[in-house]
């Protein structure tokens, strides 16, 4: 223990510095102090002190000296390091041998290309893809596999769960209106990937609804000409209605969620954290939040119908045949029933006050305002729910009344018409002041702190003329910003090696650190920039590289040589070992199976039974959230998939043990082993060798080696009744959850 404050105060100063002199953040000495000297800290003392770190914590990084914000650099290609044509390999060798770290080879053919399927397509390779890519002994092998993966519509996809899990997509929210059709958002994203939409467009669509940069043409007699919207990019505006919590967004929702995703997602930085005070560690202030969210403030929910004339007209005779259907069911049950609501009724009736009777059995046209309001407030109370509708029946009219219910259960109403949420700009709404709220609550506007529409990092002088979100996805899209590219490639590059160049990849700010390979992240991002932000040039020359094709183990002397200089895989010496996410799980079940539906876009299936469900892509299972039930399958939660409230820059990767009993007893995989047996036994024809080499080749994407075969055999015993058993094994090996 201190002997004093005095003491204390001395002990807090030097906890607040690192060895270099720096101040330490504030919330690590709020840690500190907190453990070590709770027991004679003061309340006050604390709060005084970490404002005081809060305070010197921002004067510690500004926009000039923040690396993120500074203009990218154009690295030359590291020369004589690598043999490899690929400038990704110099890079990394060049920061190798700085490190002193002995690169391990590259892995074979047959592991890479399990990994590269998995990685562009969310699949495996079939064993006849496995076999043509073994016999192409030419020297662009890899890449006319890699341009295949990303020529397939399975590509958009894969890649869109990745951009869905940043941007916050769900199927289904309480607080999200435009949830009906918000799938139509989803298909626009995979499409877009598919098409290999340029990088700056894809987010540009899906700020403004308009992917062109050009907002007006002119014509050959001199004519100025706007620039309409492509039809398809309407749908790209689900990404800002999904934001908004209420249909008339009185909340101002819509608008808080587009500056925090946009920030988040585009880039790299925490502008959340100063939507109730200035950012404690980035220079971003709060004034600059609510200056971007001006930007939105105009934005209202405007649903579109997208029903053809015949599908109305078709609709509205399915209404009006289940409504008469109904109605017959509905009346035969109410003549049932009518004897015991109406006891139940005149009971609670008869326990109301004289007046309140008397207001309520009068017919309603003669009820005063008052008395109305009497029948209103009591109409809870007096409401019969059929449960006690139930509880005074005798046993034998019981099963009738549960019969006349179960059959108007039974009669499902008509898929409602094909609508979707869009925002537009409200002219009145445009015209009204915007202003900073206190801790984000709309109802409380400091009215002598107003704001106009701005952003972080802005130019001066700024002109928004061609538009509030049009103006700001010009800036943000542009070359010139330094965030931008650099995110997008940061992103992308996780994707494959599950870290990142730079490992915050939604935190280019003071706290996210710095790049581990600063001029490789400029390099790549100059040159998505040069392709045009080009995804598929990016994934090509990523997957392609040796970086990407190197073995993930080696010579246990090399790995404990290499371990001791770089433990952390940071010069990418090893290729890391990676589980499959929650969807590529499913489908690779399905697919080994021959039942998985390929079919792309459409309305998300509910989760059900697993032989019920639909056979389709895991992508297409609704998700999302309510507090009164559960809306993720539990398939998905298993597996770390997350609900689309928050975004998601980083799947969780967790080893649990309800992982293995669902690989080991669920529906799902007794199905999919007892079709994907049936499979092997229809494709081996009888030869139980050739059965186990496509067992092996279709579900880990190499053959058996020896002892496998022998063992195998020796299980199979030459029954095919086993061939199950053998299935189910290699669905729940490890080697079919992982990727190495």
């Amino acid at each position: 223990m201190l002997s004093s404050n005095k003491d204390l105060m001395r002990s807090c100063s030097q906890a607040a510095k690192l060895p270099d002199g720096r101040k330490r953040p504030a919330l690590v000495l709020v840690v500190f102090c907190s453990f070590r000297f709770l027991s004679r800290l003061s309340v006050a003392l604390m709060a005084l002190l970490f404002i005081s770190q809060l305070a010197s914590a921002r004067d510690v990084i500004s926009k000039e000296n923040l690396w993120s914000l500074k203009p990218r650099s154009n690295p030359s290609i590291p020369p004589g390091v690598s043999n490899s044509g690929n400038p990704i390999d110099a890079f990394i060798a060049k920061a190798a041998k700085d490190r002193g770290v002995t690169l391990l080879d590259l892995t074979d053919k047959r592991t890479w290309l399990r990994r590269v399927s998995y990685d562009l397509v969310g699949l495996p390779p079939t064993p006849q893809e496995q076999e043509a890519f073994l016999q192409d002994d030419s020297s662009g092998a890899y890449q006319k596999v890699a341009d295949r993966l990303l020529a397939s519509d399975q590509h958009g996809v894969r890649y869109g769960r990745h951009w869905l899990d940043i941007l916050r997509y769900a199927d289904l929210d309480e607080n999200m209106p435009a949830a009906p059709g918000i799938h139509f958002w989803r298909d626009w994203v995979i499409t877009a990937l598919n098409r290999d939409l340029p990088f700056d467009e894809f987010v540009r669509a899906q700020i403004c609804g308009n992917r062109a940069a050009q907002r007006r043409i002119i014509s050959a007699a001199g004519h100025l000409t706007p620039v309409e919207p492509r039809p398809e990019d309407l749908f790209a505006l689900g990404f800002l209605s999904r934001g908004a919590a209420m249909r008339e967004n009185t909340d101002q929702q819509l608008a808080i969620s587009a500056v925090e995703t946009i920030s988040s997602a585009f880039l790299g930085l925490t502008l959340g954290c100063a939507k109730c005070h200035d950012h404690f560690y980035d220079p971003i202030s709060q004034a600059e939040f609510y200056s971007m969210k001006a930007l939105f403030d105009p934005l209202v929910l405007r649903p579109v119908e997208l029903a053809t004339p015949a599908q109305v007209f078709a609709q509205g005779r399915s209404v009006d045949d289940h409504e008469s259907r109904l109605k017959v069911l509905v009346e035969a049950m109410r003549g049932f029933i009518d004897p015991y609501h109406r006891r139940l009724y005149e009971e609670r009736l008869s326990a109301l006050p004289k007046e309140a009777q008397e207001a309520i059995r009068k017919p309603e046209k003669e009820r005063s305002a008052a008395e109305q309001k009497i029948s209103d407030d009591y109409h809870p109370i007096l409401r019969i729910d059929p449960i006690k509708v139930k509880a005074i029946m005798p046993p034998s009219e019981i099963k009738q009344y549960e019969a006349y219910l179960k059959e108007i259960e039974a009669l499902k109403p008509p898929d409602s018409l094909p609508v979707f949420w869009t925002v537009e700009e409200d002219a009145k709404r445009a015209a009204e002041k915007s202003y900073i709220l206190t801790t984000g609550d709309p109802t409380r506007p400091m009215l002598n702190r107003e704001v106009r529409p701005g952003f972080p990092l802005a130019p001066k002088d700024l002109d928004f003329r061609a538009g509030r979100r049009e103006t700001f996805a010009d800036w943000l899209t542009s070359a010139e910003n330094p965030l931008f590219a650099r995110v997008a490639v940061n992103r992308i590059w996780q994707w494959h090696f599950a870290a990142g160049l730079h490992e915050a990849t939604s935190d280019f700010g003071a706290l996210g650190g710095k790049p581990v390979h600063p001029l490789l992240l400029d390099w790549l991002a100059s040159e998505f920039i040069k392709n045009r932000y080009s995804m598929r040039w990016l994934h090509r020359v990523i997957v392609t590289s040796e970086t990407y094709r190197r073995a993930s183990t080696g010579p246990k002397a090399l790995l404990a040589s290499n371990h001791q200089v770089d433990p952390q895989n940071q010069c990418l010496w090893f290729f890391p070992l990676k589980r499959l996410e929650a969807e590529p799980v499913r489908d690779a079940a399905l697919f080994v199976s021959g039942s998985l539906d390929l079919a792309v876009g459409g309305k998300s299936f509910e989760d059900g039974k697993s032989t019920d469900m639909p056979a389709r892509r895991t992508m297409f299972m609704a998700r999302g959230y309510r507090s009164f039930a559960d809306v993720m399958p539990d398939f998905l939660q298993t597996f770390d998939a997350d609900d689309g409230r928050v975004a998601c820059p980083r799947r969780t990767q967790t080893v649990t043990a309800p992982q293995a009993l669902f690989l080991m007893n669920s529906e799902l995989i007794e199905v999919t082993s007892s079709k994907f047996a049936e499979r092997l036994k229809t494709q081996a024809v009888g030869n139980l060798n050739n059965l186990v080499d496509i067992g092996f080749t279709s579900a880990l994407g190499r053959p058996p080696n020896p002892q496998e075969r022998v063992s195998t055999l020796n299980f199979l015993q030459g029954d095919p009744e086993r061939v199950k058993g053998f299935a189910w094994m290699l669905l729940n090996t490890d080697e079919f959850l992982y990727l190495r």
